[in-house]
């Protein structure tokens, strides 16, 4: 059996971090998991992932994305 968190916030959703290194921060909702119960919000929480070359021509890069934040941590905005 499959549990999905019902989440208060949906796609589109301005929101402010309420908790964590990005304390009061504001941004706008670009993704949601259910399964997960976190959403990913546009512009903060950058990870970064170096990735190495697949053949010795290829050049080997950092990536960086947006990860996702519990959204519990998130407040929604008026």
């Amino acid at each position: 059996m499959k549990n999905k968190k019902k989440i208060h916030i949906k796609v589109g959703d301005t929101v402010i971090i309420i908790s964590g290194y990005h304390k009061n921060d504001t941004g706008q909702v670009i993704k949601t998991n259910k399964k997960t119960g976190k959403v990913t919000i546009k512009g903060l929480n950058f990870k970064f992932k170096h990735i190495k070359p697949k053949t010795e021509t290829e050049v080997g890069e950092i990536q960086q994305f947006e990860a996702p934040i519990h959204h519990s941590n998130v407040k929604l905005l008026k």
